[in-house]
């Protein structure tokens, strides 16, 4: 099943629609975080008539799991270049992500540009570890995306950990598929946390709020992709993360606040 095909919706009223968490979607049981975003994400877009996500917050209420899913999508307000609409994710019987966006159409971006920084150093994909999942490690969701981490970033390897919370590698989605600014919703929460790299005693930081600035449409082809953390705090952490393709583009940028979890 294509990712176009894992995260479509269906029209069942004025504000409502009708979808699906699919099967194998999910980091430990529970779906990621930037594929329910995508979903969410989706409805807004047909509400709005504007295809691209250009900036969305999204706020996780509560786990999900495959199965069928309500959405409802809500325009706030309409002007000529951006609509911004309210959108929620639920199941019967209780919400899960809550979601604010601003949506246009990238293809008429125009503007001034001045960039002070570059996509991220990365030996060929090739020559990165695959995340293709095992029995144990990772979970059945690196199977729907194609990730390559740079080979001093893999969580948990054999080799001595680097102590930098950084994650850098490429991104893309398998059998050809081409990835559009909603497929980029998913690129910004597809890498193993930072933490893993901190060398500290924690488990998967489960996400409490993503934000996800689409800054342009990519070509067809592998991302480069960062994350990285600064500061873990009070049972916190944040993560940036920034996208580019393959011209070299900055293509999407993000910040997510995740929850550390404490040990017994």
């Amino acid at each position: 099943m294509s990712f176009a095909e894992a995260t479509a919706v269906t029209r069942s009223g004025d504000t409502a629609w009708a979808g699906e968490i699919q099967p194998g979607w999910d980091i430990l049981g529970n779906a990621n975080g930037g594929y329910l975003l995508a979903i969410v994400a989706r409805s807004a877009a047909e509400a709005t008539g504007r295809p691209d996500p250009v900036t969305v917050t999204a706020h996780y209420l509560a786990p999900g799991k495959p199965g069928p899913v309500h959405l409802e999508a809500r325009v706030l307000r309409t002007g000529r270049r951006f609509a911004t609409v309210s959108a929620t994710l639920a199941t019967a019987d209780r919400p899960l992500v809550a979601v604010l966006g601003t949506f246009g159409d990238l293809t008429l971006a125009r503007g001034p540009e001045r960039v002070e920084a570059g996509p991220p150093e990365l030996p060929p994909p090739d020559e990165c570890i695959s995340m293709a999942p095992t029995d144990t490690f990772p979970p059945p969701f690196a199977d729907k995306v194609d990730m390559r981490l740079h080979p001093d970033d893999v969580p948990f390897s054999s080799g001595p950990i680097n102590d930098t919370p950084r994650v850098r590698g490429w991104f893309r989605l398998p059998y050809g598929e081409s990835l559009d600014t909603l497929g980029l919703l998913v690129a910004v929460d597809a890498f193993p946390p930072t933490s893993f790299n901190a060398n500290l005693p924690v488990a998967w930081t489960p996400t409490i709020e993503l934000t996800a600035h689409i800054r342009a449409r990519p070509v067809i082809g592998w991302m480069r992709c960062m994350f990285t953390t600064r500061f873990i705090t009070g049972g916190f952490l944040e993560e940036d993360g920034e996208v580019w393709d393959e011209t070299g583009r900055l293509v999407a940028q993000s910040r997510q606040l995740a929850l550390v979890p404490t040990q017994p």
